[in-house]
């Protein structure tokens, strides 16, 4: 075969390569962390001492209905599980999981791009990651019962380490595929066809689950292998990116050692940020608004099934209208980015945001027609989720100063998120063992909101930044 010649920047074909693995990786952020997995976390978590009680009656010689069993194990366990030789409550313990492994991202993520700005092979760093990540998915496969939730928490930290560390690479190609003028359009477009491509699996995985009886399969298994389907879209369909990337890009030589190469570059780049008043106050914002942003994506499910005790056609109904509203509002915001300028549509999305904390806090399990309300705050999420997260990443590389170390600059900006994640996941998990309750958890979220608000409200307009 002959040598494939390789695109310039600015190039349509190079553009749509490069957000095609939005198309890829974006099952991961809706089946795994938001959908599929926290529900199939919290039914099979719910169910430990379910059946641990059931034992100890069965052992006393009492009959129990399986129902009422349920209702006084929840009541006297407070849905405790044991794990490492402690009581946790189940979703303590997976915010600190959560937590745990974006510590590690936001720990290895400067080493891993100071070496791939200087090897200029950020693609094989994308490859490795996006390898860990569908792997680890496929892997979740195994995790089904109490014997088996160390393999759940492990493979929930390694899919995580796996999808971030491969961001670190594929956000930093943004100004190497795209112009500044053409950045909000490419990183809108990116996000939408991630919202489509996740939207496609997440209904065919639902086909799967609540259809299993059809396919002559437990819902158990029926769940478990959609895993195993989105490890497999994932890495199949980044294949489409890899061919298209730049493949080598300057290579150089550090003067030190590879390995702190990326922490002195990350230094570096902290004291660049003191000639870059808006880049730093641009930082700070995305630091707290990222906090609820991240907090609500990773609890939502969770949030539903736990504290409204909605069934899960409910519950993935309400997530599938996030993606589609989620399609709209990516392009909405992105043409209000263009009338009115950057900071004006974060503005309005970080405010909708705040709303969508008081929203959750009024809501009950006992309110008439729950659902329906459910599917309105999907709706409020779906409508800034895209837009938020569109807006900040080309937001922040039109702040960015002329320079080569494109990676390390993203690292910089993927370390503030993952920072800000480990801080919602902490503070929700908190919250939640102190009050025995989530809503109180996603009100105080509402702060973080309001503090990049006002920081957002300081930044002066740059000639690409209005």
């Amino acid at each position: 075969m002959g040598k494939t010649t390789q695109l310039q920047k600015g190039d349509k074909k190079l553009i749509g390569a490069w957000a095609f693995y939005d198309w890829a990786n974006s099952v991961y952020s809706l089946v795994i962390s938001t959908a599929v997995f926290p529900i199939y976390y919290a039914g099979v978590t719910g169910s430990f001492e379910q059946y641990r009680l059931k034992d100890k009656m069965d052992s006393l010689g009492v009959d129990w209905d399986f129902t009422t069993l349920y209702n006084h194990a929840t009541a006297f366990f407070n849905k405790k599980i044991a794990f490492l030789g402690t009581d946790w409550d189940p979703t303590t313990l997976y915010n600190y999981t959560i937590a745990f492994f974006m510590l590690i991202v936001a720990f290895i993520s400067p080493i891993l791009s100071g070496i791939a700005d200087y090897t200029g092979n950020k693609l094989k760093f994308l490859k490795f990651f996006c390898l860990l990540g569908s792997i680890s998915i496929m892997g979740l496969f195994f995790f089904q019962d109490e014997v088996s939730l160390w393999v759940g928490l492990l493979l929930t930290i390694t899919s995580g380490i796996g999808f971030w560390g491969s961001i670190v690479f594929y956000n930093a190609y943004l100004p190497e595929v795209a112009h500044p003028e053409q950045q909000d359009a490419a990183s809108a477009k990116g996000f939408i066809m991630g919202y489509i491509g996740s939207i496609l699996l997440l209904i065919a995985c639902l086909v799967l689950i609540e259809g299993h009886e059809m396919f002559g399969i437990a819902k158990g298994l029926a769940t478990r292998i959609s895993f195993i389907v989105v490890g497999v879209w994932w890495l199949g369909f980044a294949q489409v990116t890899y061919r298209k990337l730049p493949k080598n890009e300057n290579p150089r030589t550090p003067k030190k050692g590879y390995l702190t190469s990326g922490f002195r570059e990350l230094g570096k780049v902290w004291n660049e940020l003191k000639a870059y008043a808006e880049l730093r106050m641009f930082l700070a914002s995305f630091f707290f608004f990222s906090v609820g942003v991240q907090t609500i994506i990773y609890m939502a499910g969770i949030f539903g099934s736990t504290e409204l005790g909605l069934p899960t056609t409910n519950l993935i109904g309400a997530i599938l209208l996030v993606q589609f509203v989620a399609i709209f509002g990516a392009y909405i915001f992105s043409n209000v980015s263009k009338k009115y300028g950057n900071l004006t549509a974060l503005k309005i999305t970080i405010v909708i945001w705040g709303l969508v904390c008081f929203v959750a806090f009024s809501l009950d399990k006992s309110q008439e027609n729950i659902q329906l309300y459910f599917y309105v705050l999907g709706g409020l999420i779906g409508l800034v989720l895209g837009a938020i997260q569109s807006l900040s990443r080309s937001t922040y590389s039109k702040l960015l100063p002329e320079t080569e170390d494109t990676a390390t600059y993203f690292s910089f900006y993927d370390v503030t998120e993952k920072v800000a994640i480990v801080l919602g996941m902490v503070v929700f998990g908190l919250l939640n063992s102190i009050t025995g309750s989530m809503q109180w958890s996603v009100l105080f979220l509402a702060i973080f909101f309001l503090i990049s608000f006002i920081i957002l409200s300081f930044i002066k307009k740059t000639k690409y930044v209005q």
